[in-house]
């Protein structure tokens, strides 16, 4: 049996509500909207309206344009932009993961990246195939530690390498995890030079991963995708079929060879 809302939860709810009316309000206006303006078309009191619309300034959602006015801020962009590639990607990724995992009956991953780690946000894998390395999607992992996170790291300048470092203190899970800042270095070179990246078994014993890189029409890495299989059966004439892929991905996203990539 469901129990009634507290007050606190109710207090939220309300909260939450007043919230997305004023940046519905604000949806729908081309130009900065004064504080009266957006209190009488929500309903809102005056200084109810107010006091959301700082707390929406101080986190980005909202700007304010000049005292008393505001318009609908750049997080919201950002955000929508970060929607627009996970969605994009798996919907031109999908059927193209599906053929490269018919061709080596190993298990192929799209991943992100979120600040410090990727993401898996999608997968191809049969249970019928036999023995596969499956990543559940929404699973989590460090930067330096997978073939995709290297890809994301080998495009950041070398001081926001040495900041992830720093931040992260290159932890590992095994002895044959990168830890030292020099040997990522050397690591992050080999990405740039081949083009593709590789995980030797350095987040889990036994397995073994290779990337390529997904890009939006703009030329910016989005995703990447991976294959990740038993470190005995992972093949390098999978390489090939795998970049091919990726690039296919790519095109259907819009990436161009004058992209610059």
């Amino acid at each position: 049996m469901k129990t009634a809302p507290t007050a606190d939860e109710k207090t939220s709810i309300q909260v939450i509500e007043r919230m997305v009316s004023l940046l519905d309000a604000l949806a729908t206006y081309p130009d900065p909207v004064s504080l009266k303006e957006l209190a009488g078309v929500t309903g809102l009191h005056p200084s109810t309206a107010h006091r959301i619309l700082n707390d929406l300034v101080l986190k980005r959602f909202i700007d304010r344009s000049e005292p008393g006015t505001y318009r609908l801020g750049m997080r919201l962009l950002e955000l929508g932009n970060i929607v627009k590639s996970r969605l994009n990607v798996r919907d031109a990724a999908i059927d193209l993961m599906r053929a490269l995992h018919r061709k080596t009956n190993q298990t192929v991953n799209l991943s992100v990246r979120q600040n410090d780690e990727i993401i898996y946000i999608d997968r191809a894998f049969s249970e019928r195939s036999g023995m596969q390395v499956v990543r559940a999607v929404g699973g989590r992992a460090p930067l330096h530690l997978t073939s995709t996170g290297k890809l994301f790291l080998s495009i950041d300048e070398p001081n926001m390498v040495q900041d992830y470092a720093k931040r992260t203190g290159l932890a590992g899970h095994n002895k044959n995890s990168i830890t030292e800042l020099s040997r990522l270095e050397s690591e992050l070179g080999q990405v740039r030079a081949h083009g593709y990246a590789r995980d030797n078994e350095e987040l889990e014993l036994g397995v073994r991963c290779m990337a390529a890189g997904i890009h939006d029409d703009s030329g910016r890495l989005i995703a990447g995708l991976s294959i990740s299989a038993p470190a005995d059966r992972l093949q390098d004439a999978w390489l090939d079929d795998l970049m091919t892929t990726a690039k296919q991905i790519s095109v259907a996203l819009g990436y161009a060879e004058n992209s610059g990539i």
